[in-house]
């Protein structure tokens, strides 16, 4: 890894990012990531991948992200964290609902339920870096921040862990709105999640999106933000 380079491509999206009117910081606690996330009215539940009640993160192991307006109002918010799944896969993980719950005989309920068909899925193995809880206000949508918000993401992942796969779930309505290049992902698969989790009344049916460490370090290296600067 050449840390120069990567702060090379994390300036450029954070100086995109400030150029369209956002303070953007990372955050470790994500006790104080649930609050801030809690106080967003037109936001989702936080997947318990996220929540430290449900799915304790160590440190190290996990940030998120919060960009602000010039009003300090929230603007967007975006988490990962890193699975070890050196002995397993993405497919078993998400179906074990450790995915979700740090101990799923404890904390999941009886009803909650995940199947994944996407044949990728048991491919990603080793350190995975799960990116999700993407949301951006919707006065700040159609202006390119859904690919800054996630090339910082990677980037910084990038610089924490050098991840064999980078990957996450994305919501049907990305591809049937077209938008899954603003994204950024590489690839994707249907059937990543059916997912039921009935206590944060979860009930999605989620794309597999994915980049393999190889074409995460390739991002890095050809300095794609020169490219949307």
């Amino acid at each position: 890894m050449n840390p120069l380079q990567v702060s090379r491509f994390l300036r450029a999206y954070d100086d995109a990012a400030a150029k369209k009117g956002i303070e953007l910081s990372i955050g470790f606690d994500f006790g104080e990531y649930i609050s801030i996330t809690r106080a967003l009215p037109t936001k989702g539940p936080t997947y318990p991948s996220f929540r430290p009640d449900r799915s304790p993160i160590k440190s190290g192991e996990g940030y998120w992200m919060v960009g602000v307006d010039k009003n300090g109002e929230v603007v967007l918010v975006e988490a990962a964290r890193l699975f070890d799944l050196s002995h397993s896969n993405f497919a078993e993980h998400l179906e074990s609902l450790k995915a979700f719950y740090a101990d799923p005989t404890i904390h999941a309920h009886p009803q909650d339920r995940c199947t994944c068909t996407a044949s990728m899925a048991k491919k990603i193995t080793g350190k995975v870096a799960y990116h999700g809880d993407f949301w951006l206000r919707r006065d700040f949508r159609g202006q390119s921040l859904p690919r800054i918000m996630a090339a910082i993401l990677r980037g910084v992942s990038f610089a924490m862990w050098a991840p064999d796969f980078v990957c996450g779930l994305a919501g049907g309505w990305i591809l049937d709105k077209g938008v899954l290049a603003q994204y950024g992902h590489a690839h994707h698969e249907l059937g990543g999640a059916i997912l039921q989790l009935v206590e944060d009344n979860i009930a999605d049916a989620d794309l597999l999106v994915w980049l393999t460490g190889e074409e995460l370090r390739d991002l890095v290296d050809r300095r794609e933000g020169n490219e949307l600067l």
